[in-house]
């Protein structure tokens, strides 16, 4: 895996739009000056069509023409009354959907320019993702829950909430073909949520030091790619049957030794014993003490690349094969804030608030261009 590099000096390109088209060594720009810094952005490769979010909360749309050598602009949408954080678009409807940190999501019709529909939530809107067969917007927010609304002409109906991680939401993937939703958040965790099984299954994965800020899911070979704030890639097989991570148990008294946890007074008073703090093993889920947790081991079949802890008897029942890694971890040496993927060529794009943008040849590690018929270079 190999990366280049192309440096910006940062000067007066905060509301700037900069298209470059890389070509080989060289690379040509277009570039249009915005009335506010931009937050996010869309692209529409059939339609050529630009759509730029900004911290003022409008939305702005570009048309690219067919030589790539001019953009002209459409209109702009009043979306939100602060930083848009997220946009898609629709072409079969029509629609463009953005979050804010107004802390709503909006759809509004790219013909007449006018707003369908709002739904608020109690924080700042991070992330989005939507399903362009049933109208299912996935919306992921700071309070560390994702959304499901189901987007109608001019309503929506909440479907589900989505619950499991302990920090904001700041990366989300849809598939849209296994019916896989797969969130990545501050907690430097990811999520897998099963939405097609209609089960409720979860699988967790932790392999990153950093909040993850941006997954892709390939679903050709079945494989997760994952980016951190501190540079870290990971490429996660998913490919295999993983175990479901246990929900964690509670109890007044340790599930081993049987000893009083601190808040447990009466037993406390009548065993005449100071009370132990209280810790769970990652494996079986149960409450434990420390004298009964002093082991650590990774399990990656649960999702743990790295040493968590673990209870001494689920120690023992782990064997060498069991902590074999499930994932590859790679370096990327500059701060990844935003990640994209030509899975067809099996190229990764990534971008930084160190003012870099790099680009990967992941096939070494991914595989997809073999799987498509493309040839390396």
């Amino acid at each position: 895996m190999f990366s280049e590099d192309v440096r910006g000096d940062g000067i007066g390109l905060e509301c700037c739009i900069l298209l470059v088209i890389f070509k080989l060594s060289n690379f040509s720009e277009l570039a249009l000056f915005l009335t506010a810094p931009c937050s996010a952005m869309a692209y529409h490769h059939d339609s050529r069509r630009i759509f730029v979010g900004q911290d003022n909360g409008a939305i702005m749309e570009f048309h690219i023409s067919e030589d790539f050598n001019k953009m002209n602009f459409v209109k702009t949408y009043p979306a939100h009354q602060n930083r848009v954080s997220a946009i898609t678009f629709c072409l079969t409807s029509e629609w463009v959907i953005s979050t804010g940190h107004d802390k709503c999501v909006s759809w509004m019709c790219t013909r007449s320019g006018s707003m369908l529909g709002r739904h608020y939530f109690t924080s700042w809107a991070s992330c989005l993702q939507y399903d362009y067969e049933t109208r299912y917007a996935f919306v992921g927010d700071y309070s560390g829950q994702i959304t499901l609304l189901k987007l109608e002409q001019n309503t929506c109906s909440i479907i589900t909430t989505l619950k499991g991680h302990e920090g904001s939401i700041t990366s989300l993937w849809w598939d849209p073909v296994q019916r896989l939703l797969f969130s990545g958040a501050s907690d430097h965790s990811i999520i897998m949520w099963d939405i097609g099984g209609r089960k409720g299954r979860t699988l967790l994965l932790q392999g990153h030091h950093d909040k993850v800020q941006a997954i892709c899911y390939i679903q050709l070979t079945r494989q997760l790619v994952s980016c951190s704030a501190d540079g870290g890639i990971a490429v996660w097989n998913m490919d295999i049957s993983r175990e479901e991570a246990p929900q964690w148990l509670e109890s007044d008294s340790c599930q081993k030794c049987e000893q009083p946890f601190f808040w447990n007074i009466k037993q406390m008073w009548d065993t005449k014993t100071l009370g132990l703090r209280q810790h769970h093993c990652r494996k079986c889920g149960q409450a434990v003490c420390g004298k009964c947790s002093t082991k650590r081991s990774s399990y990656p079949i649960m999702g743990f690349e790295f040493q968590v802890r673990v209870c001494d008897s689920c120690f023992e029942s782990i064997k060498d094969e069991d902590r074999t890694s499930l994932a590859t971890f790679h370096e990327g040496k500059h701060n990844i804030s935003h990640m994209s993927m030509d899975i067809s060529r099996g190229l990764m794009v990534t971008c930084g608030s160190d003012r870099i943008v790099k680009i990967w040849d992941m096939t070494p590690v991914v595989g997809c261009s073999l799987a498509t018929g493309f040839s390396s270079r």
